[in-house]
Parts: structure tokens; C-alpha cells; sequence
């Protein structure tokens, strides 16, 4: 198969994507983040180690590689961030000794980067679903990518990396046949087999050079969810969520070994270069090590989280492991051989840690829909500000709920976002069904009118928020008396916010930052990606639509003359109770009454940026997600 990766540098897309994009609905999503981001933040799912040049990789749930330097001090190490990715990144390879790295992401995409100059070189969109795992073949520079749609592809990086905008056509192999969604990959160094394991509980085995099924292994009885193939293709370990490893003979097409060694599910493997040891980890966060010539089995240490991934490192000899937090730690194995094996972990304590940052993991936003107030996994809260992308208040360890009632304000806005936590950070969506809704005055927003004339401005959330992101794009730069019109005029938006245009199914369109939208390969993209009811409002300047009801008061008089009458004539209600829908009109009529025809609560002589009153409404947490269930 032949598909087309258009254009190259850091920011390619699939030529597909792009085709498709006026006929399916776009919506705009960015990021409220630190400018500086250095530490992962949630889980980390992924680790490769550079031993050459001392280096190691991570990527994980936060959806940015890092590249950390280990001949520096790992508490004050800056890594080098490549950030492409916009959901989850689930697994990486290191490929032509160190130069080039693969990412596969739950964006559905598998992303090529320059691993020393730190930028992606192209983006591959052949997967429908989420990828999971990876699988390099060192010999032959070729790499297996699988997911959630039940597809494997077979790459040559070095096609991959010679891409161009001229030249920039992709061939790869498919290996169709799979039943169930795809979790793990194994190839060995020469690419004469690939094993793939899912949530059929069995391993297949294919010949990539044929792309034929050669056999399908049962014995799991659970998703397999790691897997290890020894040099030369006869022998393949399996890690499962049924809690067990299994050492498979190829040649013999069954189990020849079975280790009952964890109390929950293996996810994680790593064996040595001779495939005479292996080290396993999972979800109750121990490590053990086997040899698997005498089957003699040891408890190597304990991990404080459930354990994603084990990488073996040598000089010195040891293990890098991530879990679902953030840090990753470094266990050495040193002398370990020599330990005699017991019921005790060999190891108390990691030699070396790469610290990680708290995620967000709860959230509420506030009735004037433009603050939201957070709390992070180390119990820290923060207001952040929607319209200016930052965060505005640091509150430290506190009660969230007693923050978000004191900082909740008389005033009915409509919603006009959509929030997740998904990255461990506040993602906001706006999309063309809700982006409009929310219209009020500039003093009841909390913003300064800049024409000063005392009149009561009218402005839109969803079109301030916009213009404000798109501020940097020079199309929406607009050309007036006193100079060129940028943004709202209102509030200004952290340069830094990454932004991401998708599809509403969740396909990535493209990804940038607020601040590189002056680029011309940004300008490009964005003059593909961007929707009608963008440019409407960013390029155009035209406003939203502005919804009012008419409506009149009448006295309403429950002694009825006639059927169905009152004495003034009116239609008496034909129920005796009104709805809960009704019960609302009615409560946001004489709220309206109240603010604005009688006056009561409105306080216009001296109105603060965000006004305060009682009343709070529940926090929202999001479900909690077990990495068995992700």
C-alpha cells in the first residue's frame, strides 16, 4: 500500500486528513499550561535508553517526549521537550543508533523525530484507532506499529526519515487478521517474526517478510499485555493481565513454561541481550527477576505505583522503570547477582530519580464560565482563567470547596466550553454548537471597555477567546486608522498555549503554539484546517449571532370565570404543578427582573473584575482509569 505524507518538517499531516476537513465538523481545543514544562506529569508509558550518548527518553500521558541529559545533575536537569503529540503517548523506539525516535500516540498517529536536533520530521496517519505498541527490528531498520483498530503496519525508518516535500510518498505492509484491539509487539533484531499479543488472550505470530500468519498461541486468559522475542526468533516470553508470564517455544508451537510470580497483571518486560534473564513488572508494582536457564526467581525491588515499563541499561548495570506517576527512578543492579534470593525486595531504594510534577485531577468551573478552579494530585489548588489561557491564582493546599463557593458570583452565563483532564492538565474544547453562547456586557465580564464611552458593550466569550488565540496568525490581523487590530482588544492569551484543530471524532488535524502562528508553514496549515465558523469570527470580524426573546408581564389571576379563562382573559395553566424546566425559566426570569429592571444586586458604581456572592455547585472528578483499563 502507498500513502501520501504531505509536506515535511515538524509540523506534516497526512494528505487525507486534509481532504476531508470541510466535510467533517473541526472544533479547536488548547492546553492552559505552565510556559515551562520539565516534568512529566501523570503516568509515564514509555522509556528508551541512548547508552552512547548517556541519554534517556521518556513519553507518556501528558503527550510530550522528553530527552533527558544523564551526565547532569536529574534535580536540576532541563530535558529537551518534543511536544507533536495530543493525547497519550503510549510507546517509542530509539532507531538508527540514537538519531531517530518513533512515537506511537492515542492521537492515532505514529510520529518520526530527529532524536538529536529534537523536531518531528513526519507524521504517519494509516491507524483508525488509538497506537498502542511498537516494534523494532535493529538489523534491518524496520518498525511494526499497532492499536486499538487491529491493524499492524511495517515501516522502514529509513524511507521514513528521507521524506520530503517532494519526495513523500510512504510504502508499507500491512498484517490484517486480528480478531481484537492490539496491545503489545515484539520483533526480533533480524525481522523474521513479529508476535503480537491483545485482548484475545492469545499471541500471534507473523513473518513480516511474507506477511503471513504463521501460528496463534493460546494459554492467557487475560489481555497480553508485554511481550519479548529471544535473537533469533525461537523462543517468546508473554506478560498478561491474568497475572502470569509465559515462555513460549515457537518451533514446538506451545507453552513450555509457566511463572506465577505476581498478584496481579504483568505489564511490563525487559530481557537481556541473551535472553537468559528477563525482568517483569505490573499492576502490583513489583519487580521480579527470572533466569530462565534454571528458572531461579527473585524479587528485585518494590515500586510506590503500578509499573508501566522496565528498561534495561548497562554501565552502569541497572533498570529504569515508570509507573502511573509522574518520576521515574533508576534501580541499580550492581552486585545483584551475588544477593541470595528471598522474600525481601534486593533493593530498598532507586540510586537515581527523574522528579515529575502533580497532574490536575479534579476540577469545577465557576458560574461566570470563565474561571475554573483545580486540584492536583499532591492536593494544591489554582484558579485559572480561561480567556487568558494562564494561571492566575496559586492557593496552595487548601478546601477546594470552600474556595469555589467564595469565588462563585451572582451572574447566569451560559456554557460555552467543554473541559478535560485527559493529559493531566486543563484541555478546553470550544465547537461551533456551544463555542457562541455566552454573551454579556463588558463590565459584567470583568473587562475594561476599551471605547470608554459608558456604554454597555456587548461581547461574546466564545468570540473574545478566538481572536485571542489566533491573535499571532497574520490573517486576522485587521488594518485600521490607528494601526493593525490584533486579537480582542480585551484580554490577551499566553503565547505559549498550544493549540489543536480536530475532527469532533477526535482525529488531530494539526497542533501548534499560540506564538507560531506567524510561521509560514503554521500559516498553512491553519489556512487548510481552520473551519468557516472560525474565520467567521478571527478573519472576517463578523459576530455571532445574538439570540433575544421578546416577551411582556401580565398579571396572572387564579379566580377563573370561564373555562379555561381568568377574569383578565388569560389561558389558565391546564396542570396544577409546573416541571422542573418551568421551575428554571421562571428562576431566570426573576433573576433577570431583579438584576435589571429593579436593580436589585447590581453594584455598577465600583464593579470588581470577577464578582463574588454565595452559592457553589458539586466538584467534578473525573472517572478514574486504571492503566488495565486504558
Amino acid at each position: 500500500m502507498s500513502y501520501n505524507i504531505r509536506g515535511s518538517g515538524n509540523n506534516t499531516t497526512g494528505g487525507a486528513a486534509n481532504n476531508s476537513t470541510q466535510r467533517k465538523k473541526v472544533q479547536l481545543s488548547f492546553v492552559m499550561r505552565d510556559e515551562i514544562e520539565n516534568r512529566h506529569r501523570s503516568g509515564v508509558n514509555a522509556l528508551q535508553v541512548d547508552t552512547a550518548n548517556n541519554r534517556l527518553f521518556s513519553a507518556g500521558r501528558d503527550s510530550i517526549v522528553r530527552i533527558w541529559n544523564l551526565y547532569r545533575d536529574p534535580e536540576t536537569t532541563v530535558p529537551c521537550n518534543m511536544e507533536h503529540h495530543t493525547d497519550w503517548v503510549n510507546d517509542i523506539v530509539l532507531c538508527c543508533g540514537g538519531n531517530t525516535l518513533i512515537s506511537a500516540s492515542s492521537d492515532t498517529t505514529v510520529k518520526v523525530w530527529n532524536s538529536t536536533k529534537g523536531f518531528c520530521m513526519s507524521t504517519l496517519r494509516t491507524h483508525k484507532d488509538y497506537v498502542k505498541a511498537l516494534a523494532y527490528a535493529k538489523d534491518r531498520e524496520h518498525v511494526a506499529s499497532g492499536g486499538l483498530d487491529r491493524q499492524i503496519f511495517l515501516w522502514d525508518v529509513n524511507t521514513l526519515t528521507a521524506l520530503t516535500a517532494s519526495n513523500n510518498t510512504v510504502t508499507t505492509s500491512s498484517l490484517s487478521g486480528n480478531k481484537d484491539s492490539i496491545y503489545s509487539l515484539a520483533m526480533n533484531p533480524s525481522g523474521t517474526v513479529i508476535v503480537s499479543g491483545s485482548t484475545e488472550k492469545a499471541l500471534r505470530v507473523w513473518d513480516p517478510r511474507t506477511c503471513i500468519k504463521q501460528m496463534k498461541l493460546k494459554g492467557h486468559t487475560d489481555n497480553v499485555k508485554a511481550l519479548a522475542v529471544n535473537r533469533d526468533g525461537t523462543q517468546v516470553l508473554s506478560g498478561s493481565s491474568d497475572g502470569t508470564l509465559r515462555l513460549w517455544s515457537l518451533g514446538q508451537q506451545r507453552c513450555v513454561a509457566t511463572y506465577r510470580l505476581h498478584s496481579d497483571g504483568v505489564w511490563a518486560l525487559c530481557a537481556d541481550e541473551s535472553f537468559t534473564v528477563v525482568y517483569s513488572g505490573g499492576r502490583d508494582r513489583r519487580i521480579f527477576c527470572v533466569e530462565l536457564n534454571t528458572e531461579t526467581t527473585s524479587l528485585v525491588c518494590e515500586e510506590s505505583a503500578p509499573i508501566l515499563r522496565i528498561e534495561l541499561a548497562r554501565n552502569p548495570s541497572c533498570l529504569w522503570v515508570s509507573t502511573t506517576r509522574s518520576e521515574i527512578q533508576r534501580w541499580s543492579l550492581d552486585g545483584i547477582a551475588e544477593d541470595r534470593p528471598s522474600e525481601e525486595p534486593l533493593r530498598r531504594e532507586p540510586d537515581l530519580a527523574l522528579p515529575g510534577a502533580p497532574s490536575i485531577n479534579q476540577y469545577e468551573v465557576l458560574n461566570d464560565k470563565r474561571r475554573v478552579v483545580t486540584r492536583d494530585t499532591e492536593q494544591g489548588c489554582a484558579v485559572w482563567d480561561v480567556l487568558a489561557s494562564r494561571k492566575v491564582e496559586d492557593l496552595g493546599v487548601v478546601d477546594m470547596a470552600v474556595e469555589v463557593e467564595r469565588r462563585q458570583t451572582a451572574i447566569h452565563v451560559p456554557s460555552w466550553f467543554a473541559v478535560d483532564l485527559k493529559v493531566g492538565q486543563l484541555t478546553v474544547h470550544l465547537d461551533d454548537s456551544d463555542a457562541f453562547s455566552a454573551w454579556l456586557t463588558a463590565r459584567d465580564a470583568g473587562l475594561g471597555d476599551p471605547e470608554a464611552d459608558g456604554t454597555d458593550t456587548k461581547v461574546n466569550y466564545g468570540t473574545l477567546m478566538l481572536q485571542g488565540l489566533l491573535e499571532h496568525w497574520p490573517r486576522t490581523w485587521t488594518s485600521m486608522e490607528e494601526g493593525v487590530l490584533r486579537g480582542n482588544g480585551y484580554v490577551s492569551v499566553a503565547p505559549y498555549t498550544p493549540i489543536i484543530l480536530s475532527e469532533v471524532n477526535g482525529k488531530t488535524l494539526c497542533r501548534l503554539c499560540c506564538r507560531e502562528a506567524v510561521g509560514e508553514t503554521e500559516q498553512l496549515m491553519l489556512n487548510d484546517n481552520i473551519p468557516q465558523w472560525i474565520s467567521d469570527v478571527t478573519v472576517d470580524r463578523k459576530l455571532p449571532k445574538f439570540p433575544k426573546l421578546a416577551f411582556y408581564l401580565q398579571p396572572y389571576h387564579p379566580a377563573a370565570t370561564g373555562r379555561g379563562r381568568s377574569a383578565g382573559g388569560a389561558l389558565v395553566p391546564p396542570r396544577e404543578r409546573l416541571s422542573a424546566s418551568d421551575m428554571l425559566q421562571v428562576k431566570k426570569v426573576i433573576e433577570h427582573i431583579q438584576e435589571k429592571v429593579l436593580g436589585e444586586g447590581s453594584q455598577r458604581d465600583s464593579p470588581p473584575p470577577f464578582p463574588r456572592s454565595e452559592g457553589g455547585s458539586p466538584s467534578r472528578t473525573p472517572p478514574s482509569q486504571t492503566p488495565e483499563e486504558d
